[in-house]
């Protein structure tokens, strides 16, 4: 997918919305962040590990049970500095780190988490099926990859509309125009991961929820 966005740029914005962040954004995605939350706790299971990619200001962490261990990443520092403050505030002791990351080059091993958690992130970074491919590196096999994501109309007034808004939404820090063809066309040229689960997030049907699992050493030899 060509971009106009660049990770220097996606950072910026968000830094911008880190004050206000929670109040306007918070509403918005609570539903689609408690379900996914829900999902990724049963895929790691009890004291499985999660990383949370664009953890941003750590809205959702408070929620994730508290045999779950958790490392949330994201390429704001100033959305971080809010999380660290919440991680402090509230004694999540189940939280490993926050830390600056590039969804698109993670600085973590191979096959580290039980979980990745990617919530309302892949459409906001310049190069989605880089961060995808770095998303499954670092997911353990019979480990899953949990998106929550916007998913762009197919047709009609809709996708008129959010193809026209693209040049306003790059530069604010994500797309409007965000097909889910885009996650197939990666899933087809990955063979060690499979589309598992695809259904609808509130609000409006704009949002989906997407798990893809890593395929187990022993079924890739099969």
């Amino acid at each position: 997918m060509s971009s106009d966005m660049s990770t220097a740029g996606v950072a910026k914005s968000y830094d911008r919305l880190a004050p206000v962040y929670d109040f306007v954004f918070g509403p918005v995605f609570r539903a689609g962040r408690a379900e996914s939350i829900k999902v990724a706790e049963a895929a790691a299971g009890p004291g499985g590990r999660i990383l949370e990619i664009g953890v941003g200001t750590g809205i959702s962490l408070p929620f994730y049970s508290k045999d779950t261990r958790l490392v949330g990443a994201d390429i704001s520092e100033d959305m971080l500095e809010v999380a660290r403050k919440r991680v402090t505030k509230l004694g999540l002791t189940n939280v490993e780190s926050i830390e600056v990351g590039d969804a698109e080059n993670l600085r973590f091993e191979d096959e580290s988490f039980d979980v990745v958690m990617a919530q309302y992130v892949v459409s906001a970074v310049p190069n989605p099926h880089k961060a995808l491919d770095e998303f499954a590196r670092v997911t353990k096999p019979g480990g899953e990859i949990v998106i929550a994501t916007r998913q762009g109309a197919e047709k009609g007034l809709r996708k008129g509309i959010e193809k026209t808004l693209m040049p306003i939404t790059t530069k604010l820090g994500w797309r409007t125009d965000f097909p889910f063809a885009l996650f197939t066309s990666w899933a087809a040229k990955n063979p060690d991961v499979r589309l598992i689960e695809r259904k609808p997030l509130k609000p409006l049907g704009h949002f989906a929820l997407l798990r893809f699992e890593k395929l187990a050493k022993q079924a890739e030899a099969a």
